[in-house]
């Protein structure tokens, strides 16, 4: 008499592994964003940025489109300039020191594309569109809380 197996049919092994995690800018980004308008005052900008814990943020017109973005840095030439001119900075305006030419990248980018994106142009934070509205904003941090939650996955 032949030996009986008790283990039960066995499950179908596949090759080919199932990734499930998520890898995209939009799974990452900060959605509630602190905005600014190009006629707000530096000063103001500065507080702002104390009390939210931010360094920087997207400059939106009156019709809620990108305009800009102002950062620590821009504040920083305010501070320089008014120094040097002996003036004071309440007077100035985001307008005059908020960069203009934004880099913006897609929600459907991969962290890894925005990653190299940080990389080759020395950004700190990028703001994040989709269909020509602005929906985010990631930054280097958060491609790095990215990779640490990733960092147990194959590629």
């Amino acid at each position: 008499m032949g030996i009986k197996s008790f283990q039960g049919p066995r499950a179908k092994t596949v090759n080919k592994k199932e990734y499930n995690a998520p890898i995209l800018v939009s799974d990452y980004m900060t959605k509630k964003l602190v905005t600014f308008s190009p006629d707000q005052s530096i000063l103001e900008v500065m507080e702002a940025f104390a009390k939210h814990k931010i360094s920087g943020g997207p400059v939106m017109d009156d019709n809620g489109f990108l305009v800009g973005i102002i950062s620590e840095a821009d504040c920083m030439k305010t501070i320089s300039e008014s120094r040097y001119f002996n003036q004071p900075i309440l007077d100035k305006n985001v307008e005059r020191f908020m960069t203009k030419e934004v880099e913006t990248i897609p929600d459907d980018m991969s962290i890894f594309d925005a990653a190299g994106i940080f990389d080759k142009h020395n950004r700190r934070r990028l703001p994040v569109m989709k269909n020509g509205l602005l929906v985010g904003q990631i930054s280097r941090k958060d491609i790095v809380v990215a990779a640490l939650k990733l960092s147990g996955q194959n590629w």
